[in-house]
């Protein structure tokens, strides 16, 4: 099956932040070296941003090296850390503890990390790099030494049983000088990488968890901007390693998550289920300015 191709200098898979990052790194070195490079991002999502886990908390020290002026240009860091607090839940109480340095946010940013990721496709676009969304990276490309030559999107309109209908659209070769993965961190093109040029021989074992985030409004007076807060504790037990976080962006909006270490040895045990016990906690209540509970808002 023939298949159209197109050549550029550099092709990256992912917009996330460090694909659009890298992206935005080599045209800024073309502007300053008076050079041109072509630049290519795939994104798999319908959207850039549409994969990406929302809320995080964001230290600027990258950005500010990308972009000093990122506030000029209207970069989404709209809440900047007021307070922190690391709580240790039992099933009836909480009690304060030190904040771990790691957690530590003094000048960091409460952010929408999906709106962020938007935010730099827009910065990129404008220095010539071509995004398209809707794409994945089905394939990788090697030339007749082994080296990577590209990447192939996958075919379109085949049925469930794998066969052409009358919709079919071959997938799009791209091929590059360099290709640059940014998948993530279980990048199913990455894991051919790595079985291919053996990537992994002499790093250690990686760790891996699983994360669930809802994105809460609540009433204003519940509402404490600024705020990242951390548990660990119940709802798992100490054999388990796991955790909350609640970050409180703006306009009365909270994002509201639960990360369980995929290690975990109890085959009964539903990270899921885990979090809709830890939102039932009795002191949850700690968490708002009157007392009457963070999580009596709106989930949506």
């Amino acid at each position: 099956m023939s298949r159209e191709s197109m050549e550029y200098d550099v092709v990256i898979v992912g917009a996330g932040p460090s694909g659009l990052s890298t992206a935005i790194k080599l045209r800024q070195l073309c502007l300053e070296n008076q050079c041109d490079i072509s630049v290519c991002v795939l994104e798999k999502g319908s959207e850039v941003g549409a994969h990406i886990l929302s809320g995080a908390v964001l230290e600027p020290r990258a950005l500010n090296e990308l972009f000093p002026d990122w506030k000029d240009r209207g970069a989404p860091l709209n809440t900047p850390v007021t307070s922190d607090q690391f709580l240790f839940l039992t099933q009836k109480n909480s009690f304060k503890l030190p904040t771990p340095p790691q957690m530590n946010n003094h000048g960091n940013f409460i952010i929408s990390l999906g709106n962020l990721c938007r935010w730099l496709a827009e910065q990129a676009e404008a220095l010539g790099v071509e995004i398209y969304p809707g794409f994945a990276a089905s394939e990788i490309l090697f030339n007749e030494d082994g080296s990577v030559k590209g990447v192939a999107t996958g075919d379109m309109g085949r049925g469930r049983d794998g066969t052409e209908t009358e919709n079919f659209t071959p997938g799009i070769e791209l091929h590059a000088k360099q290709t640059v993965f940014s998948e993530g961190s279980r990048g199913s093109l990455t894991k051919v990488l790595f079985d291919k040029f053996n990537l992994r021989s002499d790093a250690d074992p990686q760790t891996y968890a699983i994360g669930i985030k809802e994105l809460w409004e609540v009433e204003p007076e519940k509402h404490q901007e600024g705020l990242a807060l951390h548990s660990v504790g119940w709802p798992i037990d100490s054999s388990t390693y796991g955790g909350s976080f609640i970050y409180h962006l703006e306009g009365n909006q909270v994002s509201v998550g639960y990360v369980i270490g995929l290690d975990y040895k109890n085959p009964h045990l539903s990270p899921f289920d885990e979090f809709q016990r830890f939102k039932t906690h009795p002191k949850l209540d700690l968490y708002s300015k009157e007392g009457d509970g963070l999580l009596m808002g709106h989930e949506r």
